[in-house]
């Protein structure tokens, strides 16, 4: 089961796979971010080696139209092993990105995970002049609080979901209220804040609502979507609006799948949903 899945979901195991995969979405107006799969180190030498690959890859994006950009976790860039590894690791990165114009993305993980990151993003967005984003999950109840604080910030937010599996004390378990806590951040997005806005969702009613409210506040928005779900729908409002697919490679692979079916039943679900989607066309 495992290697029909990657094949769908994962653009190969080394970044020439994420690159022709870039190149692809290029000519389908679609643009590219790109993760390479590692996460959860303990080792410094392990998020040093990732740190290394995400410098490679920066001398191999190509030039697309919307530009292709970059997505990181802090767990793989050694925040496991401390802040000021995580943070020297992402420095590095950034640092490189900006010379080449290359946005990153600062991925969003357990809520155990959230101060640090969002540390890390206040400080390289106001010293990169918004060269940066962060995720931000909807299903955290602390996450109003945190759109309050951003909402002058000189970056981006990536609004998800979210899909780890949290205590009920920090988060919306019940998939209506994530869905009604959902549309109550994006309304505020686009009202209360000057941030860009990534709508990160294969909900369409979150589609339609992002681009109602865009109309009434005329502000622009992206749409944000996963490599292997519902690519006919990102082909769709390409046509119109400016569409990302997040494009994952590597070797970690195995581990990939594995982590997101034990963080939460409802992912595999979800991917096999998005496989029979894909086979349909749709």
């Amino acid at each position: 089961m495992l290697p029909p899945i990657a094949d769908r979901f994962v653009a190969g195991e080394s970044a020439d796979g994420a690159v022709a995969h870039v190149h692809a979405l290029d000519d389908a107006g679609i643009g590219a971010i790109v993760n390479h799969l590692g996460e959860h180190y303990d080792d410094p030498a392990d998020a040093r080696a990732d740190t290394e690959e995400y410098l490679r890859l920066l001398e191999h994006l190509p030039a697309t139209d919307p530009p292709a950009t970059m997505s990181v976790k802090p767990s793989q860039l050694g925040l496991g092993v401390g802040e000021d590894a995580f943070r020297d690791n992402l420095d590095r990165i950034v640092e490189v990105a900006a010379a080449t114009d290359t946005f990153v993305w600062i991925d969003m993980e357990d809520h155990t995970t959230t101060d640090a990151t969002l540390r890390a993003y206040e400080a390289l967005a106001d010293e990169y002049d918004g060269g940066v984003g962060v995720c931000l999950q909807a299903n955290l109840r602390r996450t109003p609080d945190d759109v309050a604080r951003l909402a002058d910030t000189p970056g981006r937010i990536r609004l998800v979901k979210g899909a780890y599996d949290e205590p009920a004390e920090l988060a919306h378990r019940d998939g209506a209220a994530v869905d009604e806590a959902y549309r109550d951040l994006l309304r505020r997005l686009f009202a209360e804040t000057s941030v860009g806005i990534a709508v990160a969702t294969h909900d369409d009613a979150m589609i339609d609502l992002a681009l109602e409210l865009g109309t009434r506040y005329d502000r622009d928005c992206e749409f944000q979507m996963l490599m292997g779900v519902r690519e006919r729908r990102q082909r769709e409002l390409a046509a119109t609006e400016t569409v990302y697919q997040y494009v994952p490679y590597g070797s970690a692979w195995v581990s990939y799948f594995y982590r997101r079916v034990r963080e939460r039943r409802e992912n595999l679900r979800f991917a096999l949903r998005a496989i029979v989607d894909s086979v349909a066309g749709r």
